[in-house]
């Protein structure tokens, strides 16, 4: 039975072999692949993001930072009395690698310790321009960080 096993399976790839299906592999070798070109599409389509529009009324904080170094930091206290709030901020990255120009907003409730990050480059993406609506009063912390960017921050109630 072993024996009939065996020479049905030398039987099968003595066929195999003869019509071409492994025609040209031997072992080691390696052969050179041609990349095959699916598409004509080069870049990953951009899905549209729906930014909130609202325009900003009476000022709790409106100030320039500028970030010459991932050491800068700056801290600022505001307390809201509004629950209708929003935080603005424009970033302009001061080097043309973008790669190196990012800024991070950590805004912090000091009555829940709730925080929440807003930001530029790094995992934050490259938008210039952001409008945050935001909607509970009291303290809040806004802790800052940066590099190689100047940032226009604005925080306010929202005009309705």
């Amino acid at each position: 039975m072993k024996k009939c096993v065996f020479t049905i399976l030398i039987l099968i790839f003595a066929g195999v072999t003869i019509t071409g299906c492994i025609e040209g592999i031997t072992p080691g070798s390696n052969q050179a692949l041609t990349p095959v070109q699916t598409s004509d599409i080069t870049e990953t389509p951009k899905i549209p993001v729906p930014q909130p529009s609202f325009s900003m009324g009476h000022l709790y904080l409106q100030k320039s930072y500028t970030f010459g170094s991932e050491k800068d930091f700056f801290i600022e206290d505001v307390r809201v009395d509004n629950p209708s709030w929003g935080i603005g901020f424009n970033v302009l990255p001061l080097t043309d690698n973008v790669i190196y120009s990012w800024f991070e907003m950590k805004v912090t409730s000091l009555n829940t310790n709730q925080t929440e990050t807003f930001g530029y480059g790094r995992t934050n993406g490259f938008e210039l321009k952001h409008l945050i609506p935001m909607y509970n009063t009291g303290l809040y912390k806004i802790e800052m960080r940066g590099n190689r960017v100047k940032v226009d921050v604005t925080v306010a109630k929202r005009n309705p």
